[in-house]
C-alpha cells in the first residue's frame, strides 16, 4: 500500500508549476481571469453528523456519475508508535485487508462490485482506507468497512501477520533500493531528537517489523481503531438522508473505543548547522538543505509553502532560473515543504551537473537561499503560486474518492482542523499571501541552523535487512478464517457508462478535430497528437525526439524559456509533452476563463520552437544526466534492456522505453537534426487534435482554426516508420545486469506477441486480468500474498499499434530471485494448461470490469485519453459503451482460448537486475542460459 502525503499544501507544490497572475505589462488580450474569480469556483458543499458512538460522518453530494467515494480516516499514524514498534501502523494497515469476521477477503467482493480503487495508506498522522464504488455497491462497502472496524480480531492470525510482514518488508526494500532511497532516514534522525514522534519513517525498521507480535496487532486495534477515533466521508451519488440511514445501520452498534491521547510534538531547532556526506550508487551528486518547521495549522505554514514554491517549485523558480537555466551548474532543483499535523519539513535540493565542482554548487545554493530569505519574493511570484494552487484545486473537483479526491479533502479538514471546509481557509491563506508575509515566515523559520546533506556517488553502507524469513508457502490450514455469521449486502445494479458524445470536424488545412464536451469543471484539456512516437526516433540519433520535445518549452521565436514558464503560471495553464511507442503528443490544460490566451501560447510552443543553441546544450546535459540516472535505477536498467533485446535494434520498437537514448547518440545530435525532426514529424499531415472539457464545438472550432487551421502542410515526402523490419527469434533465457548492494532484484520478463492494438483483445485482456494484471491476479497472489517475496507482481500486454509485447514485472527480495522466476513460470504454465480460468475468477473479473466502467471515466483527462486510444487503434468513439455487452457475452472457455493463443512462456526472456554475487547461483540453478549484460550498454544481441 502506498504512502501519499497530506493534500492541500503539498498539492500546492505539485501543481505550482501551472500558473501565475497578471503583470502591468500584459495586454488586455492576454490578461488572465482575476484570482478571486477563480477562487470562488473551488467549492465542495457538505453536511456532517455524529453517531452516538463518536463516529463523525461527512457527506458531499455530486450526481455527475453513478459512483460514491467511500473514505475512512483513523486518527493514528506512525507518530503514535511506541519505541521498538516502528512501522507498526503501516503493517496494521496491510492486515486490515486480510479479512474480518464476516468478510473472509476484503478485496474480492469490492473488486467484483467494481471498486476503483480499493486501497489504504499510512503516514505520520493518520491511516486511511478508500474505495470508489458504483452507487449500487455502497451498502457492501459500508458493511465491509464497519465489519473490520468492529469485528476484526477474530480473523487475525499469525499466518496473516507473517505474510503481511513479508510484504511490508519488501515494500521497504523496494524503496530503499532506489538511488537516494536512504535519505529520509538520515533526514529524520538528524533534524529531530531521539524519541520525537516524527523521528522515524512510517515504513519502520526491519528489526522492529521482525519483532511485531500477534498480541501487538490486537492491542493496536483495541487502542486505536474505535469509531470515536475515525471519520467516514462519503462523496458522490448519495445524499445526507441516505448516508445517515446507512451509517447508523452499519456502524451504529460498534462500541466506542478508548480515547486516544494527544501526541506532544515540539518543533525542534538544531543547535548549529549540521553537514553530512552520504555515499550511494547514484549518477549525480545531490545537495540538500533541510529544516524542521511548524505544522499545517500554524499561520506560517501556507506562507512557507508559497515561499518554497517560488524558490524551487515553479517552473520559473529562483533556483531553476539561476542554477539550471542561467549558470547551468545544476541539472535539477527542487524546494518544497511537507506539511504534517504538528510538523513541517522544508527540503531544498540541487543535482550537480556532471563535471561541475559540487562545492561550487553548494556555495551558490547557500548564497541564493540566503539572499532570497533576506529579500523575499515579488508580488508577481506570489500571485503565480496562488493561481497555480487554485487551478490545481479546480481540476481536483472532478474526483470524488481515492487519496486525493473531495472525500479526502473534507476528511482531512475535519481531522486536522475540526472543519471539513478547512480547504477554503487554506486556499484563502495562499491567495491572500503577500511578499512581506512570506518573507517574514521564511526569516523566522529558515534563518535557524540548517541540515546540509550531500549524497555522492560511491558504495553504500551495509544494508540492515530482515532476519525473519518470508513465509514462502501456502497458507496454514490450521488457521482457517472464522465462519461468517452475517451475509454480505447485495449489490444493486448501477447505470451503464455514458461517455459524452464525440463530435468530429476538420480544420481548414485538413487536421481532424475531435471534441467530447464535459461541463463538470470549468477547464479544457487539449492534445495535439502526432503519428510519431518513440518508434520514429533515428537509430543513429536515439534521444532526438525527447530532446526536441524538451526544447519546445525552452524558447520560441517570440518568447524565451522563462517567459514561457511564467506565462503558463499566470494563466493557470500547463503545457506538457509525452511519447508512447506510437504517438507523440503536446497537451494543454487550461482554465476555461483563460482558454484563448492559453491557446496563443500553446500554438507558439508547438509551431515555432527557436532551438536556441545555448538551450540545446543545457537540455542535452540534463538528458545525459537522466540517462546516467537510469543506469543507477533497478527499473531503469531493466527497461533500457528489454525492448532492444526483444525487438532488435533495427525494429521501430527496439528502443529503450524512456526515450532518452544513449550517451553517444545524444551527444551527436545537432541543431539541424532537431529542426529536421520537427519539420518531418511535428506537422499537420501527421497531426490529430483531441479536446475534452467545458467547451462547445461552436466555441472551439474557430479558435483551433485560428491557431492551427492555417498551419501550412509540409510539402516534403512524409517519413514513415518501417514495421516491415523482422522481429528477431525469441531469446529464452536470463539476461543478468549486475547491480551490487541490491537488497531486491528487479525482474522484467517479456516476449513479442502477434497482437495489434486494433485486434479484438477484450477476451485476452479479461484473461490477463486473472493471470497477472490485477491485485487479485494469480501472479501477485502467489509471489506477494502467499510467498511474501515481493511488494507487487504484474503480467500484462503492453498494447501497441503493431506487434505488442507481453511483459512480466516483479521486484523480489534478492534471496528469492531464482525461486520467484521458477514460481512465475509455473503459474503461467498452469494457467495456460490444466488450471485455466475458474468460474469464480471469471465471475469476479467480468462483473468487476462491467461495474467499474463509470468510475474509470470520472475525469476529463480519462475521457481525453480514451479518445486518443480509440483513434490510434481504429475503434469507434463509442467503443467503451459497447464493452459491458461484450464482456457479458464472454465465457471462461473464450478467455482460456485467448490466453493460450497469445501467451507462450517458452519465449520469455528474463532481464534480471540485482547483486550478481547473491543471485547468480540461483539463476544458474534454473537450467536456463544466463547471459550477463553490461549495465552501461544493456543491448544484448
Amino acid at each position: 500500500m502506498s504512502q501519499p502525503f497530506s493534500r492541500i499544501l503539498p498539492a500546492l507544490l505539485a501543481g505550482a508549476a501551472l500558473i501565475a497572475s497578471p503583470v502591468a505589462a500584459q495586454t488586455a488580450k492576454s490578461r488572465p481571469a482575476p484570482l478571486p474569480e477563480l477562487v470562488r469556483q473551488v467549492d465542495i458543499p457538505y453536511e456532517t453528523f455524529t453517531l452516538p458512538n463518536g463516529l463523525r460522518v461527512i457527506v458531499h453530494t455530486d450526481r455527475k456519475a453513478p459512483v460514491v467515494g467511500v473514505t475512512v480516516y483513523y486518527r493514528v499514524g506512525s507518530k503514535n508508535e511506541p519505541k521498538g514498534k516502528t512501522g507498526f501502523a503501516h503493517l496494521f494497515e496491510h492486515l486490515m485487508f486480510g479479512g474480518s469476521e464476516n468478510v473472509p477477503n476484503f478485496d474480492t467482493p469490492l473488486v467484483t462490485a467494481g471498486s476503483t480503487p480499493t486501497n489504504g495508506s499510512t503516514w505520520f498522522d493518520r491511516t486511511n482506507y478508500v474505495e470508489t464504488v458504483p452507487t449500487g455497491a455502497v451498502d457492501l462497502a459500508l458493511f465491509m468497512e464497519a465489519d473490520r472496524m468492529g469485528h476484526l480480531l477474530g480473523a487475525v492470525t499469525q499466518t496473516k501477520l507473517d505474510a503481511q510482514r513479508a510484504v511490508v518488508q519488501n515494500e521497504k526494500r523496494q524503496g530503499d533500493n532506489q538511488p537516494y532511497g536512504l535519505v529520509e532516514y538520515t533526514q529524520l534522525e538528524t533534524l529531530l531528537p531521539p524519541g520525537h514522534p516524527y523521528q522515524h519513517s512510517a515504513i519502520g525498521s526491519m528489526a522492529d517489523l521482525d519483532a511485531a507480535s500477534l498480541e501487538d496487532v490486537k492491542n493496536w486495534f483495541r487502542t486505536n481503531y474505535g469509531p470515536n477515533n475515525a471519520i467516514l466521508a462519503l462523496a458522490g451519488d448519495i445524499d445526507v438522508k441516505t448516508a445517515r440511514e446507512k451509517a447508523e445501520k452499519y456502524f451504529g452498534s460498534i462500541p466506542a473505543g478508548p480515547a486516544v491521547a494527544p501526541v506532544v510534538t515540539p518543533v525542534p531547532t538544531l543547535p548549529a548547522r549540521v553537514d553530512k556526506v552520504m555515499k550511494d550508487r547514484v549518477a549525480t551528486t545531490r545537495i540538500y538543505r533541510m529544516w524542521a518547521t511548524p505544522g499545517r495549522s500554524d499561520k506560517a505554514a501556507p506562507l512557507l509553502a508559497v515561499g518554497m514554491s517560488v524558490l524551487g517549485g515553479l517552473s520559473s523558480s529562483r533556483l531553476d532560473n539561476a542554477l539550471v537555466r542561467k549558470e547551468q551548474i545544476a541539472v535539477s532543483v527542487t524546494a518544497s515543504v511537507q506539511q504534517f499535523e504538528q510538523l513541517g519539513l522544508v527540503e531544498v535540493t540541487a543535482d550537480v551537473k556532471p563535471g561541475v565542482d559540487p562545492d561550487l554548487v553548494s556555495k551558490r545554493l547557500d548564497e541564493i537561499i540566503a539572499d532570497y530569505i533576506k529579500t523575499g519574493p515579488t508580488a508577481d511570484e506570489v500571485t503565480r503560486v496562488a493561481t497555480g494552487q487554485v487551478s490545481s484545486e479546480i481540476s481536483g473537483l472532478e474526483v470524488v474518492g481515492g487519496f486525493g479526491g473531495k472525500a479526502a479533502t473534507l476528511a482531512e479538514g475535519l481531522l486536522y482542523a475540526g472543519d471539513p471546509g478547512q480547504y477554503k481557509k487554506d486556499l484563502a491563506a495562499i491567495a491572500s499571501a503577500t511578499p512581506a508575509g512570506v518573507t517574514a515566515a521564511m526569516q523566522q523559520w529558515l534563518s535557524r541552523p540548517v541540515f546540509a546533506l550531500r549524497v555522492e556517488p560511491g558504495e553504500r553502507e551495509a544494508y540492515a535487512d530482515a532476519t525473519v524469513s518470508a513465509p514462502g508457502g501456502e497458507t496454514a490450514a490450521a488457521e482457517a478464517p472464522p465462519k461468517p455469521t452475517l451475509p454480505l449486502p447485495a449489490v444493486a445494479p448501477s447505470p451503464g457508462v455514458d461517455l459524452p458524445d464525440v463530435e468530429t470536424t476538420t480544420l481548414a488545412n485538413g487536421i481532424k478535430l475531435h471534441l467530447a464536451r464535459r461541463t463538470t469543471v470549468p477547464t479544457v484539456q487539449i492534445a495535439v497528437s502526432f503519428d510519431a512516437g518513440l518508434a520514429s526516433d533515428r537509430r543513429d540519433r536515439l534521444g532526438l525526439a525527447s530532446l526536441m520535445l524538451g526544447l519546445l518549452e525552452a524558447g520560441t521565436t517570440s518568447r524565451s524559456t522563462i517567459e514561457i514558464a511564467e506565462e503558463q503560471e499566470r494563466l493557470g495553464a500547463n503545457i506538457s509533452t509525452g511519447q508512447s511507442m506510437d504517438r507523440t503528443s503536446v497537451s494543454l490544460y487550461a482554465l476555461k476563463a483563460n482558454l484563448k490566451p492559453s491557446l496563443d501560447l500553446y500554438e507558439d510552443v508547438i509551431r515555432n520552437p527557436a532551438f536556441v543553441p545555448s538551450e540545446i546544450d543545457r537540455l542535452r546535459a540534463i538528458q545525459l544526466a537522466g540517462i546516467a540516472a537510469e543506469k543507477t535505477q533497478p527499473q531503469g536498467l531493466a527497461a533500457r534492456a528489454i525492448f532492444p533485446l526483444l525487438y532488435g535494434s533495427a525494429h521501430p520498437y527496439g528502443v529503450p522505453s524512456s526515450g532518452r537514448g544513449d550517451e553517444a547518440t545524444v551527444k551527436a545530435i545537432t541543431r539541424d537534426d532537431l529542426i529536421a525532426y520537427h519539420d518531418d514529424w511535428m506537422v499537420p499531415g501527421k497531426a490529430e487534435i483531441f479536446v475534452a472539457g467545458d467547451v462547445t464545438m461552436a466555441e472551439i472550432k474557430p479558435l483551433m482554426d485560428a491557431h492551427f487551421g492555417a498551419w501550412p502542410q509540409n510539402r516534403k515526402a512524409s517519413p514513415v516508420k518501417n514495421f516491415a523490419v523482422a522481429v528477431p527469434p525469441p531469446k529464452p533465457g536470463i539476461f543478468l545486469i549486475d547491480r551490487p548492494q541490491s537488497p531486491q532484484s528487479m525482474i522484467l520478463g517479456g516476449f513479442v506477441t502477434g497482437a495489434k492494438g486494433s485486434d479484438d483483445l477484450v477476451p485476452f485482456q479479461a484473461a490477463s486480468t486473472i493471470l497477472g494484471d490485477d491485485f487479485l491476479a494469480r501472479l501477485n497472489q502467489d509471489i506477494r500474498e502467499t510467498k511474501g517475496w515481493s511488494y507487487g507482481v504484474r503480467g500484462y500486454l503492453a498494447t501497441r499499434a503493431e506487434r505488442s509485447p507481453y511483459i512480466v514485472t516483479a521486484p523480489v527480495q534478492a534471496d528469492q530471485t531464482g525461486p520467484a522466476i521458477a514460481a512465475m513460470k509455473g503459474d503461467i504454465a498452469a494457467f495456460l494448461g490444466p488450471k485455466g480460468v475458474t468460474p469464480a475468477e471469471f465471475s469476479r473479473v467480468i462483473k468487476g470490469e462491467i461495474a467499474q466502467l463509470p468510475a474509470q471515466y470520472e475525469t476529463t483527462g480519462s475521457v481525453l485519453g480514451q479518445m486518443q486510444a480509440d483513434a490510434l487503434y481504429k475503434r469507434p468513439f463509442t467503443y467503451v459503451e459497447t464493452l459491458a455487452q461484450r464482456y457479458s457475452a464472454l465465457t471462461p472457455e473464450a478467455l482460456d482460448q485467448a490466453a493460450r493463443a497469445l501467451i507462450d512462456p517458452s519465449k520469455l526472456s528474463w532481464v534480471v537486475v540485482g547483486d550478481k554475487s547473491k543471485i547468480e547461483s540461483q539463476l544458474k540453478a534454473l537450467g536456463m542460459p544466463v547471459t550477463e549484460i553490461d549495465s552501461g550498454a544493456p543491448t544484448a544481441k
